[in-house]
């Protein structure tokens, strides 16, 4: 059985050793990293602040702990991903980082028939794509047309009750729709230029097309170098219609180590940086001339899942078909004692998909009443194992089913450090009502395998549990559709399937009234945690940093509490930050190597936890200055 302690202690172990490891490379001190794979430089560029190479190229750079991966739209599943296509491409509309409503894009108005079935968009005029060739109207119909014509996965939830897209002429979109669609100006649809992607064979679109650069969008930026676990390189579009950005090159820079990320930062040779470690965190927040941010800017959430595949092809274990059974695990779950413990008190308890603290007019997050929220409680779990008819017959300490133990796989990832200690410490509670569990901590495309598997063209998936994470738009649709049925094979990870639940999702995203809306929005969020497909188990937060010293212009989203970069559908930032017109950057205030360890033993009761998302989905323009 495992001891509950051991997430605590083993991650506090690993927490002094990196902050003392941090401390060997910051400034000023000795065994500083120079090894270029901690600080991957692009063949043409040079970096530090506002330095110029060619003359006066002004140069951002900004660090990350997530590889891209993939520059395909219909491909790229990582928050890095989508951070780049946000800037490689337009969107129809995207979202005022003030008050997180729709706003014009690509699309400068729109309006809509009385009944709702037929939505035109109008298309600035002027815009040309960074080849020069103009972006019009049929660019839009051919996006969309071609991923509701080939059912390109990752973005076919957008175009839900879209019958077709016709261009009536260069500057108008008109959408015929089969029938009312709520999140018509949440459609978060890259604009392709017809002329490249309709010689791309869609399965290929959809499976091995890697996009390489230089790509060929409309956005404020354009891609063209990209080196896997490296950097990825932009330049500006000096001709994009909002204004040219104040930048000439942006580059991302991916680090294997966050602690790397920070000195790097602290050193000059990055800008910004998301995904840092609290303790680094909380010390730049008194460091001069450097602006921090605590945010959930991708709307995420982490949850142990259950297989549901209600098949004879899943390989998954039959008791966790029972909502019972399932119902009975998320007593099992203490959220308070992983949030405390993994995340050092900076993430709270969640229940649905939709967090908490995060949206107004409306509300979308539902939150169970009292007296039927789960509660950490394992008498309680067990009764109901009791009632539900998985005992221990034989009295060895195991539940069993069918006259054999309940013995199930527990699957997470390595690359989010907060998974494996939150995997402990629910293991160690569901060994303690009686199941037997085996507990994985694999690389993340393994796991996927798992979960998607297939033996030839039949879908197989091979897993019980998994801990992961979930992260998505601003508009509720896309996160209430991964339970729908449709889903399945796709984004859906625990295969659930509700024919009540599917048609609370379509009839929310035909509600055009707010208010109607929202209350479907609950009545489906309740269905789903009767059911629990999925246990959710906490909205954590995530750390950035910025220079303030040399750079002017800097804009959070949500404007106030977010973060400046990799914020998700906003190029805000990006377009408006520029060097101040005299830098003057601190030679003080720097990390000392004494200060960290100091730190380290200081925050004994803390764990270190990267900010962290594979957000599966994801601009900009009023400004706000940090």
């Amino acid at each position: 059985m495992t001891s509950r302690a051991t997430p605590l202690m083993t991650s506090l172990a690993a927490s002094l050793l990196l902050l003392c490891l941090w401390a060997a490379n910051t400034p000023g001190s000795a065994g500083a990293d120079s090894s270029p794979s901690a600080t991957p430089t692009p063949s043409s560029t040079a970096a530090s602040g506002a330095a110029t190479t060619d003359g006066d190229t002004v140069v951002l750079n900004v660090g990350w702990a997530t590889d891209p991966q993939n520059l395909n739209p219909f491909i790229g599943m990582e928050s890095s991903t989508q951070e780049l296509i946000t800037l490689q491409y337009d969107y129809l509309t995207d979202y005022d980082p003030h008050t997180l409503q729709p706003r014009p894009r690509l699309a400068e108005s729109w309006s809509m028939s009385p009944d709702g079935l037929r939505w035109d968009f109008k298309i600035r005029e002027g815009v040309t794509f960074h080849d020069g060739t103009p972006c019009t109207a049929e660019d839009v119909a051919f996006t969309f047309n071609y991923i509701k014509e080939n059912e390109l996965g990752l973005l076919v939830s957008f175009v839900v009750n879209i019958d077709r897209v016709e261009a009536v002429d260069a500057g108008t979109a008109r959408f015929f729709l089969e029938k009312p669609k709520a999140n018509m100006l949440a459609l978060m649809v890259p604009i392709l230029p017809r002329h490249i992607w309709q010689d791309i064979d869609p399965e290929a679109a959809a499976s091995s097309f890697q996009n390489d650069p230089p790509v060929v969008g409309s956005g404020p930026f354009q891609i063209v170098e990209y080196q896997p676990n490296g950097y990825t390189r932009l330049i500006a579009n000096k001709d994009y219609w909002g204004g040219a950005p104040h930048v000439d090159e942006l580059i991302f820079r991916v680090y294997q180590s966050r602690l790397t990320m920070a000195s790097d930062l602290q050193k000059g040779t990055i800008d910004a940086a998301c995904e840092l470690q609290r303790a680094v965190y909380e010390k730049l927040t008194d460091t001069p001339g450097m602006a921090t941010s605590r945010a959930n800017p991708y709307r995420a959430s982490t949850d142990l899942g259950f297989n549901c595949y209600d098949s004879p092809d899943s390989k998954g274990h039959p008791v966790l078909l029972d909502p019972a059974f399932r119902r009975a695990l998320n007593y099992a779950i203490d959220k308070q004692q992983i949030c405390e413990i993994v995340y050092g008190g900076d993430a709270v308890p969640a229940d649905t998909i939709l967090p908490s603290d995060y949206y107004t007019d409306p509300d979308w997050h539902w939150t169970p009443p009292a007296d039927t929220a789960y509660t950490y409680d394992l008498d309680t779990a067990g009764r109901l194992l009791d009632e539900a008819g998985y005992r221990d017959a034989d009295g060895d300490g195991l539940r069993e089913y069918k006259g054999e133990p309940i013995a199930l796989r527990l699957y997470t990832y390595e690359a989010d450090p907060g998974l494996a200690p939150t995997g402990k410490i629910i293991v160690g509670a569901l060994e303690e009502v009686g199941l037997e569990i085996e507990f994985q901590v694999m690389d993340e495309g393994a796991m996927i395998d798992k979960m998607w598997a297939y033996d030839g063209d039949t879908f197989t998936p091979d897993y019980d549990l998994f801990i992961w994470g979930w992260g998505g738009d601003i508009d509720p649709d896309f996160l209430l559709s991964v339970f729908t049925t449709a889903q399945i094979e796709n984004w859906s990870d625990c295969n659930w399937s509700s024919e009540e639940y599917d048609r609370l999702y379509l009839e929310q995203s035909q509600a055009m009234d707010p208010e109607q809306r929202k209350q479907i929005v609950w009545e489906a969020q309740e269905l789903v945690y009767d059911e629990s497909p999925t246990a959710f188990i906490t909205y954590p937060a995530f750390y950035g940093a910025w220079n303030t010293a040399d750079w002017q212009g800097w804009v959070r989203t949500p404007a106030q509490t977010g973060q400046v970069v990799n914020t998700q559908y906003f190029a805000d930032t990006y377009v408006n930050v520029r060097p101040r017109a005299a830098t003057a950057a601190a030679a003080e205030g720097g990390i000392g190597a004494g200060t960290i360890v100091a730190i380290a033993i200081g925050a004994a009761a803390v764990i270190a936890i990267a900010g962290w998302m594979l957000v599966r989905r994801k601009r900009a323009r009023r400004v706000e200055e940090q």
